[in-house]
């Protein structure tokens, strides 16, 4: 049925939910477009605060939510490095400790001074995980995020993944 302009009904994409994660668990969350999967990951990520209730998360939180998010297109990927550590709490002097494993990691040796509005999807996919897990999160949360991957990365971030699973709840989507 076609809504008409003056028609109004509510519309909650996630109502009434509860989980308890553990530590070391990994958790897929399914569903059909518009079911409200990303809307739950980003109220986790404290994105979004919920309308009600109450979200506890004990651990340092690394979000890949969305290709690019937290980037700055006129800014270099070393530089976008910075803003994106800054944005999650991380010091200057713990970026500047990582920087060289996240650039291997990421393979953009050659790249990392381009800005990232030159990226293709898979460098700014590779640059952002490469990221979150030199930081070693405590929670790992991915929604789509290697959609736009290459398979030699992707089998890579999944051994990566794995050697993160003693210690970080993983949310895969």
């Amino acid at each position: 049925r076609k809504p008409t302009m003056d028609a109004y009904s509510d519309f909650w994409a996630v109502k009434d939910f509860s989980a308890h994660i553990s530590s070391g668990d990994r958790v897929g969350i399914v569903g059909h477009n518009g079911a409200g999967k990303s809307t739950l990951l980003k109220t986790l990520c404290r994105i979004y605060e919920p309308s009600s209730g109450v979200i506890a998360v004990n651990g340092r939180i690394a979000p890949l939510l969305e290709i690019g998010a937290g980037f700055h297109p006129e800014f270099t990927g070393r530089e976008n490095m910075y803003l994106n550590g800054a944005i999650l709490g991380y010091t200057e002097e713990t970026i500047r400790s990582i920087e060289s494993e996240v650039v291997r990691f990421a393979e953009l040796e050659e790249f990392i001074d381009t800005p990232v509005k030159y990226y293709s999807t898979g460098m700014y996919m590779r640059l952002a995980f490469s990221l979150a897990t030199a930081m070693h999160p405590d929670i790992l949360i991915l929604d789509e995020i290697f959609a736009g991957g290459d398979a030699g990365f992707v089998a890579k971030a999944k051994v990566r993944m794995h050697e993160l699973i003693d210690r970080a709840s993983i949310m895969i989507m």
